[in-house]
């Protein structure tokens, strides 16, 4: 992952039980693979940005600081290369199918945010369904269920 969003969440994921409310945590976690979605197509638009921080704030929770922590990060280390292993595992181990499949619903929602889906968008999505282990037919099902809203 990006060197600054790791060392972010390092201090957070390196020892969840150690963290008030493991929720957050898992939800930080969750946050690290959205901000890679609307990365993707290495064009970050106001549309996805707001899409992301309506997330970040409402659906996870997150304090206004912590989401404007983390998209100040996402956008310093556009250029970086990625690594997800850390936030993927942390996922597969605490999330059911079901959140999986949902986040992969989110992921989703954020490359359609600017109405225009670009192809790397898709393939990042794609690979991090795989990697979740969120099959290929949800994958397609959250694809159209916010293609059609």
């Amino acid at each position: 992952m990006l060197d600054a969003i790791q060392q972010f969440f390092h201090q957070t994921l390196a020892d969840p039980t150690t963290t008030p409310d493991r929720t957050l945590t898992l939800e930080l976690a969750t946050a690290a693979l959205l901000c890679e979605v609307i990365r993707a197509d290495y064009h970050t638009g106001d549309a996805e940005l707001a899409a992301l921080k309506d997330m970040l704030s409402h659906r996870y929770h997150l304090s206004e600081e912590a989401v404007q922590e983390l998209m100040d990060l996402a956008e310093q280390e556009v250029e970086a290369a990625v690594d997800h292993y850390q936030f993927v595992s942390l996922i597969k181990e605490h999330y059911g199918y079901d959140d999986r499949a949902e986040l992969v619903r989110l992921m989703w929602e954020l490359a359609y945010a600017d109405d225009d889906l670009d192809p790397l968008e898709e393939h990042r999505i794609r690979r991090l369904a795989d990697l979740l282990y969120v099959s290929h037919r949800d994958f397609i099902r959250a694809k159209l269920h916010v293609r059609s809203q």
